[in-house]
């Protein structure tokens, strides 16, 4: 059975016409129109059934993402949400505080997920320090140059002296730039294309802040832990040693900055 007969069969309506999106670096999605007049996106791959559940999980927070209408191996239905690029932070403040509710669950995630050819690995752990130290960070030392990694491997272990050992567990979208949030007539619409586990919510706020400029108003609405700034270089590292390894020595100077700016 080819995709567009198995996605007619799964939707219950004939798959009419389709078209790229336009997407990030690792890939796209294609917009389906089906004969009933809805329009789905749909996502193939190894990892599609693992993006549906994160996107099930941050609906169940109550947080605005595309309904899903299915999930498997290898393909991924939803909803295709509408966005016209008008921002209203604020909206966002509010539903990352549904997002970001404490959580009764340990740091990390039942499945391990992937940016390309770039591992995330999200074995759970009951130290925060540590899941950071092992699974956001020392894990890219065999994957970049030796003097980065010596000044990663010396940063991974003071991070019990940086990171607090026990932030409240939170559900993380865990890629939350600009381009995975959608809004329209100047509303939150959607969280998509996420990354997520149970995390430190300032994660979130790190991986924002490295592409994007939110007011001061949206930072208050959080009402941040004591200290979150100091500890956002911590966790932008993350996402600059995945464009690193992804898009090349572009990348090493930002590292490198980052790691000179925590002392390292």
């Amino acid at each position: 059975m080819n995709w567009q007969r198995r996605i007619t069969a799964i939707a219950g309506s004939e798959v009419v016409a389709s078209r790229k999106l336009a997407g990030g670096d690792l890939g796209g999605a294609t917009l389906l129109k089906l004969a009933d007049g809805r329009e789905l996106v749909a996502k193939d791959g190894p990892l599609a059934m693992r993006e549906g559940a994160m996107l099930e999980a941050i609906a169940a927070t109550g947080a605005p993402a595309p309904i899903v209408h299915h999930r498997a191996e290898g393909l991924l239905l939803m909803d295709y949400v509408t966005a016209d690029g008008v921002k209203d932070w604020l909206s966002l403040a509010d539903a990352l505080a549904l997002l970001h509710a404490p959580r009764d669950e340990t740091y990390g995630w039942d499945d391990d997920y992937a940016f390309g050819s770039v591992a995330i690995a999200n074995a759970r752990c009951e130290d925060w320090p540590q899941f950071w130290a092992e699974n956001r960070l020392a894990c890219h030392a065999p994957h970049i140059d030796s003097s980065i990694a010596r000044r990663l491997d010396r940063l991974a272990m003071a991070l019990p002296d940086l990171l607090p050992r026990y932030p409240t567990p939170s559900l993380l979208h865990g890629d939350l730039w600009g381009g995975n949030i959608l809004f329209h007539h100047g509303r939150l619409a959607a969280l998509i294309d996420p990354a997520s586990y149970i995390g430190h919510r300032e994660v979130d706020v790190a991986m924002l802040t490295l592409f994007d400029h939110p007011p001061v108003a949206f930072f208050d609405a959080l009402q941040l832990e004591q200290g979150w700034r100091e500890r956002l270089p911590v966790y932008r590292l993350w996402p600059l040693l995945v464009h690193l390894r992804l898009f090349g020595d572009g990348y090493r100077a930002p590292v490198v900055s980052a790691l000179q700016g925590l002392g390292f």
